[in-house]
């Protein structure tokens, strides 16, 4: 969600910032005293946005409040979906866990990451791992990014990864399963030279 989230953020702001440039040299430009085209709708200093006989044009026809309504309404939803969605947490805050006895218990999400990271980062060619629980408190997901040394067999470490850290924290949190999204990366290292 969080890709999704900062691409229609920018989406939104960019539109928006080229809106309001547009406008604003507009008005800018017609206060200067620079001619614009015959379609631009100001043409003076003392012109107003919308004048007596263009706000009166549409009230008659039977189409046109049903439209307004409508068009607000959308804009309306899209602003508060918008806004949910710069509330919501991308990670999870803690984990519910089925203790077995018809009680819960909340394990912290920070703290699992923690012991996913770090078990990960145990793993034979992984130079440093990182985790992030997303998704639900009763099913959440996670993603691990490994940063893999040179001589890393990718597949062998995703496979211990899987049967290691994964299982562990999947057992240990007592869920049926845990999705998990694994992103590896090589690091960066010079090239070695050949004597």
């Amino acid at each position: 969600m969080s890709g999704m989230r900062s691409t229609v953020n920018r989406v939104l702001l960019a539109l928006a910032g080229l809106l309001l440039i547009a406008v604003g040299g507009g008005v800018l430009a017609v206060g200067l005293g620079v001619s614009l085209p015959s379609w631009w709708p100001w043409d003076g200093k003392n012109d107003v946005l919308l004048s007596a006989d263009d706000r009166g044009r549409w009230r008659d026809e039977g189409w046109w409040w049903p439209t307004v309504i409508a068009v607000l309404a959308v804009l309306v939803v899209l602003a508060l979906w918008w806004l949910l969605a710069q509330l919501r947490r991308g990670r999870l805050s803690d984990v519910l866990v089925d203790s077995g006895d018809g009680e819960g218990a909340q394990v912290r999400g920070k703290a699992l990451e923690g012991v996913l990271a770090d078990e990960a980062g145990e793993v034979d060619g992984v130079a440093r791992a990182q985790a992030a629980l997303t998704g639900r408190r009763t099913a959440p997901q996670a993603r691990i990014r490994l940063l893999m040394e040179p001589h890393a067999a990718p597949e062998q470490a995703l496979n211990a990864v899987a049967d290691g850290a994964l299982a562990h924290a999947r057992d240990s949190a007592g869920l049926d399963e845990l999705p998990a999204e694994v992103r590896l990366r090589a690091v960066k290292h010079r090239a070695e030279r050949v004597a």
